[in-house]
């Protein structure tokens, strides 16, 4: 099985040959802080099975245990290094993220209380026609 992802700009690209590990959702300050957001989506994968196939990540130790690592030029939050064996990827930046879908929660003593009231939250759409207008330079969910 082989499964692709990268940053938002495209500078960095990586594929992993095998299966993914646990994916999972953790609250904890540092996750909220690197992602931006109320949690960290992150999905396991063994070291010996992803290449980096463009670019190099920047990497910055959040802790005395942990690097994290990202694009240099857009930010993208890629990884959560931890072991000599296994390493996290962020669930966004999979090509396809359906790919991980998230069975734990850790760190739940720092979740964000509000998380809870997301699935009632109104759905507001854009006026008709908004798309339309946006060009997009994102790279795209494929390796080019």
């Amino acid at each position: 099985m082989s499964i692709t992802g990268g940053c938002q700009c495209g500078a960095v690209r990586y594929r992993i040959e095998g299966e993914l590990g646990r994916a999972s959702i953790c609250h904890c300050r540092m996750c909220q802080k690197a992602f931006g957001g109320p949690f960290g989506p992150l999905v396991s994968a063994r070291i010996s099975e992803l290449t980096w196939t463009r670019g190099t990540r920047k990497r910055f130790a959040s802790s005395n245990k942990v690097e994290r690592g990202f694009c240099a030029d857009c930010g993208t939050p890629l990884t959560f290094e931890y072991s000599d064996t296994w390493i996290d990827v962020s669930i966004g930046s999979l090509d396809d993220p359906s790919l991980a879908v998230p069975t734990v929660q850790l760190e739940v003593g720092s979740r964000m209380t509000w998380t809870d009231s997301i699935p009632g939250l109104e759905h507001v759409l854009p006026p008709d026609g908004y798309y339309e207008t946006i060009q997009s330079r994102q790279h795209p969910d494929f390796d080019t």
